[in-house]
């Protein structure tokens, strides 16, 4: 199959990789009515790394910086405005281990600034107000404040934070945590309604072309062009010609720039969370982040709700999150990062069943360390997982969008979800793909994406989940 552009009156971008990244991109530059050529090797998109809440503000990693923080808090609040349909809305509790060496009350100042930031937001677009009103953005709860939401019961329905606190006040070990306990408007975020966004919308834009189940094997520069060689599900050998290229390539983004002689420094690390059930559980959870020094035995845990008891769980420890040998860098020689071999075997081969029941048995005994009935769940499926690249040599790196190099190059390359709407806007801007002297609104710039029905996403979500073999519960939507 020979596609030439030549004969267009509008370039032809391919994006190479259908993550959130390569997949963000697309929609949006599709929503804007440019010829758009999405490739990804798997049967759908967004299918990389695990996610579970959009990270708005950063305030669940301390060593992040503030100025982080802060581009967090905006990305996410643009990506709720166009992925409205892909959210969990419910809050995150940060809780201190009296173990752990620092204190609560040194995330305050943070807390404050993002809160002063969205605040700012929501007075220039009263659209911004996305995580709740900017007053009621995080909440402190001292011992005696769980105490006494120990003793309420929880409505079906919640309609606050303390109604989203009892569960946590009713399980947690109140004797192991430092007070205040704070509660924060960060939400969740479903990986599977995110796919679905972006696939239902891609189908209904008649510029775009999405190509699953296809690997690029060559991509030469000539005369001006890309010209691109890929291999289908079949392995029979296809062709197209391009005026610009956008790597998206995830963990494997050093591959494309070896190929393009694009070179760059970067880290990839390899990260997993586990799915478990917990029975009888009838409580609707925040999701909960018991702070820990990261790579030690008291590493960070995380428990992140879903719908029916279904959790996916973190643990920043080399016995349950991290791998020996996990995070690696690129060389002089390539641009792309080698993995262990074990862990290479992961992402290509799957996981063996006993590794699977021992790292999820391990995250369930992390988190019971503090909610003391966790016990009692039990692995509910295969891992979530992934490598993630970071670009450049700081590995606290957090928000991260695109650059470029070569001629009609770029590289996509985010840490987290959010900056995916960041990067293709970029794009468009350093492209000069749209005039950008007037100010048109997120919504306004999505009108595909954002007539998708909430019900009609979930149910494709729900296909995906299966699909992939996941639980379906977490591709449900919960909260309100």
């Amino acid at each position: 199959m020979q596609n030439n552009s030549s004969n267009r009156q509008k370039p032809r971008i391919a994006i190479i990789g259908g993550g959130v990244a390569g997949a963000t991109a697309a929609v949006h530059l599709g929503e804007q009515g440019l010829d758009v050529v999405l490739m990804e090797r798997g049967p759908s998109l967004v299918n990389g790394p695990p996610i579970c809440h959009l990270h708005a503000g950063g305030n669940l990693y301390r060593e992040i910086s503030q100025q982080q923080c802060l581009e967090l808090l905006r990305q996410s609040v643009e990506t709720i405005r166009l992925y409205r349909h892909t959210i969990n809305k419910r809050p995150t509790v940060i809780a201190t281990p009296t173990s752990d060496p620092e204190h609560p009350q040194a995330l305050i100042p943070r807390l404050k600034a993002v809160r002063q930031a969205y605040q700012a937001m929501v007075r220039q677009d009263p659209h911004n107000e996305v995580l709740g009103p900017p007053e009621e953005y995080y909440r402190l709860y001292e011992r005696a404040d769980l105490e006494r939401l120990r003793l309420c019961s929880q409505p079906s329905e919640p309609a606050g934070m303390d109604d989203w606190l009892i569960p946590f006040a009713q399980r947690v070990d109140l004797d192991l945590i430092q007070y205040p306990v704070i509660a924060v408007q960060e939400y969740g975020w479903s990986v599977f309604r995110l796919a679905a966004t972006a696939m239902l919308t891609l189908q209904q834009l008649p510029h775009c072309q999405l190509l699953t189940n296809s690997t690029l094997v060559d991509a030469q520069l000539h005369e001006g062009q890309w010209h691109l060689t890929y291999h289908d599900q079949a392995l029979q050998s296809h062709t197209m010609v391009v005026d610009y290229l956008v790597n998206a390539c995830g963990y494997e983004t050093g591959k494309l720039d070896d190929l393009t002689q694009n070179p760059q420094y970067r880290m990839a690390e390899f990260k997993a969370a586990y799915i478990a059930k917990w029975p009888d559980e009838q409580g609707l959870w925040p999701e909960v982040i018991f702070h820990g020094q990261r790579g030690t035995p008291q590493g960070m845990a995380q428990l992140t709700p879903y719908a029916d008891g279904v959790f996916q769980l973190h643990g920043m420890t080399k016995a349950i999150t991290l791998f020996d040998d996990g995070l690696t860098r690129s060389s002089v020689q390539s641009s792309q990062p080698v993995l262990p071999e074990v862990l290479q075997l992961k992402l290509t081969d799957g996981w063996p069943d006993e590794v699977v029941e021992a790292r999820t048995r391990q995250a369930i005994a992390h988190i019971g360390k503090f909610i003391p009935d966790y016990c009692r769940a039990y692995p509910d499926g295969k891992p979530l997982f992934g490598a993630q690249q970071i670009p450049g040599e700081d590995e606290t790196l957090r928000a991260a969008d695109v650059s470029f190099s070569g001629y009609h190059y770029a590289r996509i390359e985010i840490v987290k979800g959010s900056s995916a709407l960041e990067a293709a806007r970029k794009l468009m801007l350093h492209w000069q793909f749209a005039d950008h002297t007037t100010s048109v609104s997120i919504e306004q710039q999505h009108p595909v994406s954002l007539s998708l029905e909430a019900d009609k996403i979930e149910q494709f979500a729900i296909d995906l989940a299966l699909a992939r073999g996941y639980p379906i519960e977490l591709a449900k939507i919960i909260g309100c």
